[in-house]
């Protein structure tokens, strides 16, 4: 071999050892390398950890939407319930009330219930008390006639005795009455007394309504009728005075 060539030959060796691992050139890339890949594991890390983070409140989130609406649905049910409560209590009784009536016989075909109003074959004593009604009609007083509400084999729980106005509220169970119930059972089932049923009756508007001297708002016929109660009706009759005082005797 010629001295040039193994000088060429010495040289490769030495670069190629010089390139190995051991040499200060290798160990400085391997570093690199181990550095590199750590930055990489720390970022994939805090991206993994704010991926669950935000999992973590997408979570919460849902359920205090979950808990908020079944919380809504609760009160809901709640007052839902409470209200069909107090319809199905308000409706028995007042079905218990229409039970004790309805479940009455009619004593005469020919007078049937008027507004729940029944006609009963003797009077009642459970409930008794009266009210005084006057009316006047364009200037005119209007007598009350007597028997309305008494039939020959029966008697309807409002009723009169005579012409003096007094009207008789004699019912088995304690009820409200009005005098809107004592009109109809006159008009339908005895206007033939007297001098006929009044049609101004019939009318709302019009009248100047008196209730112990004092005036009435509202529909009259919706008056619930009071134990001695003065009642003053007058129709087209500005200078008509109201009653303030009767002399109910022993009633």
């Amino acid at each position: 071999m010629s001295k040039r060539k193994a000088q060429q030959a010495s040289g490769i060796v030495r670069r190629t050892a010089g390139a190995g691992p051991g040499s200060p050139q290798g160990g400085s890339q391997v570093g690199e390398r181990k550095q590199d890949l750590t930055i990489k594991q720390a970022r994939e890390e805090r991206r993994r950890r704010e991926q669950q983070q935000r999992m973590r409140a997408h979570q919460q989130a849902q359920l205090r939407k979950l808990l908020l609406s079944v919380g809504v649905v609760v009160i809901f049910l709640l007052l839902l319930g409470g209200g069909v409560y107090f319809l199905i209590r308000t409706g028995s009784q007042g079905q218990a009330q229409n039970q004790q009536s309805q479940g009455r016989p009619v004593v005469d075909a020919a007078y049937p219930p008027v507004d729940q109003v029944y006609c009963d074959a003797s009077e009642q004593v459970a409930v008794h008390y009266h009210a005084h009604l006057s009316i006047y009609i364009n200037g005119q007083p209007v007598q009350l006639p007597a028997n309305t509400g008494i039939a020959s084999d029966c008697i309807y729980w409002l009723h009169t005795h005579d012409t003096t106005g007094v009207i008789h509220i004699e019912a088995p169970q304690n009820e409200r009455f009005t005098l809107g119930q004592f009109f109809d059972i006159w008009k339908n089932e005895f206007a033939e007394l007297g001098s006929g049923f009044p049609s101004q009756l019939d009318q709302a508007s019009g009248w100047s309504v008196y209730v112990d001297g004092k005036p009435y708002q509202g529909d009259f016929h919706s008056l619930q009728l009071q134990a001695h109660e003065l009642i003053t009706l007058a129709y087209n009759s500005p200078h008509v005075q109201p009653d303030t005082v009767y002399n109910w005797g022993s009633l």
